[in-house]
């Protein structure tokens, strides 16, 4: 596994995240999984902002106006999206994954995905231990027993995370081989 060195730094992604249409556009964007046009991202977006579906024509051109002056060049300048000005078709593209790192939630608890793994780690461990301490209650399962709950428990939970994930981890595993296809061509 190949380390990246390109993170965007804290700072664009703080800025990227500043706005509040910005960050819906990418929760679209993600959402969709593939290429969308500008006009279909305006109309999700106006659409998530006025809780109208489909939204009044007046917000979809006012939230298209901003996307198109503002908010895709500023995204496609810094690698979160692909932008081609002439079929107005965007898809997220490898930084975009540097800005949903910082948006990353498990529920609407607000709850990350690392969060959710050091409770697991956490509670298995301290269930183990009380079962291994002869804790009354605890030490009446069995460890191994209580080690494989824990164990069913993270592939759950990575299962799900997986899925959750699904279309930005089938990207990135069709970037890899595309990547790799090139490497070879070249050599």
């Amino acid at each position: 596994m190949k380390l990246r060195t390109d993170l965007l730094p804290a700072e664009q992604v703080y800025a990227i995240l500043a706005n509040e249409r910005r960050r819906h556009a990418l929760e679209q964007l993600r959402s969709v999984g593939g290429v969308v046009t500008v006009h279909e991202l305006s109309a999700l977006v106006a659409g998530h902002e006025t809780g109208e579906s489909p939204p009044p024509k007046r917000c979809r051109e006012s939230v298209y106006t901003s996307l198109v002056q503002t908010h895709l060049p500023k995204l496609e300048a810094l690698g979160v999206i692909e932008y081609d000005r002439e079929s107005q078709a965007i898809e997220v593209s490898r930084h975009a994954r540097d800005v949903a790192l910082y948006t990353e939630v498990v529920a609407s608890a607000g709850v990350t995905w690392s969060e959710l793994y050091r409770a697991l780690g956490v509670v298995s461990l301290t269930v183990l231990l009380a079962a291994l301490l002869n804790v009354p209650l605890v030490s009446a399962v069995d460890p191994i027993l209580l080690t494989s709950l824990a164990l069913a428990l993270f592939a759950v939970a990575s299962a799900y995370q997986l899925w959750v994930n699904r279309f930005s981890v089938l990207r990135q595993l069709r970037a890899g081989r595309s990547g790799a296809s090139r490497l070879r061509r070249r050599g």
